[in-house]
């Protein structure tokens, strides 16, 4: 694959070689390669299979965990996000020490703390990370899903975008089968306040525990507003806001 430094920016197929554009620029590949029906029949072709199976569910992994985040997802991610997704969950999969080649899998993965620990922390929006927004201790109660930050100060403990006068939070608590596909989630209220000096105590608590079995996820929302009028106004589409998984059991 090479990258189409001219000055006429082609898109489509000419001949052999096909002109496309990605999140990443211009680039210019060639056709040709393996037949579909020799990759999928051919003996040689095994190991190509074993790892297309791998990565397909790994693929579905990633996009059961985004559906499991509900509208919080809309609010908080950047371009990138399915494909960072997957590369996660290839991590996860490849620490399945039980599922023979090819059918290896995230909810095997999990099962381990090596693979709860890939997971957790994760940003769905990397130009707003957690870490470099969030300047304050907080609990989990891995057993109600309540999420607590003591003597929090907004405007010293939030790293906020200029021109913002207001945030809100929100978290949720979600037991997904990673197997079947199968999810619950809960929702805390969000709590909505103006960036001050004012320093209290915010708690999280979702609705309830979801049912089900399967992996335990955490999920912290946080997005930033301006008030205008009376009306508060979400900044750049959401690109300052936070969404990240606080923790996985």
């Amino acid at each position: 694959m090479a990258k189409n430094m001219s000055l006429f920016k082609v898109e489509g197929t000419l001949d052999n070689v096909t002109f496309y554009k990605s999140a990443d620029g211009h680039f210019v590949r060639t056709k040709g390669g393996v037949s579909k029906s020799r990759i999928l029949n051919d003996p040689a072709f095994v190991r190509t299979r074993e790892n297309g199976a791998e990565f397909g569910r790994s693929a579905g992994a990633g996009k059961m965990l985004r559906m499991a985040s509900g509208t919080m997802v809309f609010k908080a991610k950047d371009a990138k996000l399915s494909s960072r997704l997957v590369q996660v969950m290839s991590k996860i999969k490849n620490l399945d020490t039980v599922s023979v080649r090819g059918e290896r899998n995230v909810a095997e993965g999990l099962l381990t703390a090596e693979g709860q620990q890939v997971l957790r922390g994760f940003d769905f929006n990397n130009r707003a990370p957690l870490l470099s927004v969030l300047y304050a201790p907080f609990s989990v109660d891995n057993s109600t899903g309540a999420l607590e930050i003591a003597d929090f100060t907004p405007k010293e403990q939030l790293n906020y975008p200029a021109g913002a006068t207001h945030f809100s939070m929100r978290s949720s608590f979600v037991v997904l089968d990673f197997a079947s596909g199968v999810r619950d989630v809960t929702y805390s209220t969000p709590v909505n306040l103006p960036l001050t000096m004012a320093t209290a105590t915010v708690t999280l608590t979702p609705s309830g525990i979801p049912q089900g079995s399967g992996t335990q996820i955490h999920f912290l929302l946080i997005e930033f507003f301006q008030e205008v009028n009376g009306a508060q106004y979400s900044l750049k589409d959401g690109a300052y806001n936070v969404l990240n998984i606080l923790d996985v059991v």
